[in-house]
């Protein structure tokens, strides 16, 4: 990439991020994003023509359970332990 051509992607960027940016901090981080570019583009010199694409690569599924409607607590049951209630509620501090 050209660096003056960088300086005016990473300023763009910026203005659509509402990155306010001076143009110190926009030559900086055109020379970061070129040599990370740079850096990326030594991948294309891997032979990956035999590599299947994958998602992962552990081979490990996602165990679930069936969803099952059990019985759960009583509302005598659930405010039983509480500290303060109301009306069949529980009552706690006002966050307001």
């Amino acid at each position: 990439m050209q660096g003056k051509k960088v300086i005016i992607d990473v300023s763009h960027v910026a203005k659509l991020a509402n990155l306010p940016l001076t143009q110190d901090e926009a030559k900086l981080f055109s020379h970061q994003l070129s040599s990370t570019l740079s850096y990326v583009q030594q991948l294309d010199k891997v032979a990956t023509d035999d590599v299947e694409p994958t998602a992962q690569v552990t081979g490990l599924m996602n165990e679930f359970r069936d969803d099952v409607i059990t019985q759960g607590f009583t509302q005598g049951e659930a405010l039983k332990n509480a500290p303060e209630q109301h009306k069949g509620y529980f009552k706690v501090k006002s966050i307001f």
